[in-house]
């Protein structure tokens, strides 16, 4: 099979897809390896990503918004403490190491966060081409019928109408997890999600349009965090927030429950029977699904306690409720019915917003895979087996490697899709990378003919 090729002779080691953390930690992994190798013993890598340059919930980033996991769990520090690319070495080059430490905390700001991925991005830019969105991925078989090697085609983001394909021996897909939105609903002009809560707030606000009334239905921190901006952020407009539960429940981030979220873990997950894999999900859910910070609980509480002091209570909260119906209102607004499920009692809300914070769901890769998704073998629950090493199993005709960035949690458990240990699975990819590439000759890798 012969595709077109923007640089014909150039067979890449890896291409990434998707350049979120996930791919970034990679990306570094690859550069520092490279560093202190000749050109021929160096891995080739390319990195493509949809969005015009780099971005992580941008949508999210609440001014006052601070990070879950320690600083110390960044790109590189789990992987090479001695690092350049680590947090604390991005606080030393924006001058701000000695502030940052008098504040005594493991949890930096998610605004700052998100400026040292940016820094660490900007590093390896060379890497990387933003503006590239993927739209098939196919394989490429030698004259043994043996698949060698991945055509990977994205749109030109210079020419929209056209496409480029690049090769590679072997993908890591990192594309991140999409909105989930509730059966029976759906995002519009005044129903978003969480996702792009600053923006769509921002463009309300500088129409002028007025926010008498705005809805958020969810469970989790990023509910609680939209409940909490909008409450501040339109202070004349009542605030609903509607969750099935009969109250928020705390984050586990006790020190036993949170070494769920060790690399150590991870073998032991992996390893584990699948009823057992089954259990300690329902174990540990409590440290990361639809649970909030006690602290944010708190300031939650305290707010609606002074308001009902104050005769004005602008914060309501709709426990053990759902949202069943969605329809047009007055004056461009919506009508929202919310059932109170200990009785079936409903009420319909007149709101100009409807927040959905309703997480988000793992990507089927499928239609992005096209024919690569048959090459690959499925579990008994139709999931895609994966091994130790992030590296998909496929039918043994396959040569070429398929590495998966989240949508793991069927293998490697909770800390698929978090940040917890994207340092040490950039590690373990690159390690596998090294291990194919050094089966090849130089002259064999440089030219990869097929």
């Amino acid at each position: 099979m012969n595709s077109p090729l923007m640089d014909s002779d150039v067979v890449h080691d890896v291409i990434g897809i998707g350049f979120g953390p996930s791919n970034l930690a990679l990306s570094i992994a690859v550069e520092e390896h490279n560093t202190s190798l000749p050109a021929d013993r160096r891995l080739d890598a390319l990195f493509l990503e949809r969005q015009p340059r780099f971005g992580w919930h941008r949508g999210m980033l609440i001014d006052d918004a601070t990070m879950q996991v320690s600083f110390l769990k960044d790109l590189v520090t789990l992987r090479n403490p001695t690092s350049d690319y680590t947090f604390l070495c991005f606080l030393r080059e924006r001058g701000r190491l000695i502030d940052f430490l008098n504040q005594k905390t493991l949890f930096p700001l998610r605004m700052e966060f998100h400026e040292y991925f940016e820094w660490a991005a900007e590093r390896v830019s060379h890497l990387v081409s933003y503006g590239s969105e993927v739209v098939a991925v196919d394989p490429v078989r030698d004259d043994d019928g043996q698949v060698v090697l991945f055509d990977v085609t994205c749109r030109d983001h210079t020419r929209p109408e056209a496409t480029v394909t690049h090769r590679a021996r072997n993908i890591s897909v990192a594309m991140g997890l999409q909105q989930h939105v509730p059966p029976g609903l759906e995002l519009a002009e005044r129903v978003w999600h969480n996702s792009e809560l600053i923006p769509r707030a921002a463009r309300l606000a500088e129409a002028g349009t007025p926010v008498r009334r705005a809805v958020v239905l969810g469970a989790g921190q990023s509910a609680a965090e939209a409940v909490d901006y909008l409450h501040r952020t339109f202070p004349d407009a009542e605030v609903c927030s509607v969750f099935a539960k009969y109250g928020y429940t705390p984050a586990d981030d006790s020190p036993f429950a949170n070494r769920i979220f060790d690399p150590e873990a991870v073998d032991v997950y992996f390893s584990a029977p699948s009823a057992v894999k089954e259990s300690l999900l329902d174990y540990h859910r409590s440290t990361n699904y639809s649970v909030v910070d006690m602290e944010l609980i708190e300031s939650l509480y305290a707010t609606s306690y002074r308001e009902k002091v104050a005769g004005r209570e602008r914060l309501r909260f709709l426990n053990v409720s759902r949202i069943r119906a969605v329809e047009p209102g007055a004056d461009g607004g919506l009508d929202v019915a919310v059932e109170f499920l200990p009785t079936g009692e409903r009420q319909v809300l007149a709101a100009d917003v409807l927040v959905l914070a309703t997480g988000y769901r793992s990507r089927d890769l499928t239609p992005l895979l096209g024919e690569a998704a048959k090459l690959c073998l499925r579990d008994d629950g139709d999931e895609i087996r994966v091994g130790r090493d992030h590296r998909v199993e496929t039918l043994p005709e396959v040569t070429a490697g398929l590495y998966l960035q989240g949508g793991t949690e069927h293998t490697h458990g909770l800390t698929s899709t978090l940040l917890s240990t994207v340092a040490v699975r950039a590690e373990e990819i690159h390690r596998s990378l090294l291990t194919t590439a050094d089966r090849l000759t130089p002259a064999g890798r440089r030219q990869g003919a097929v």
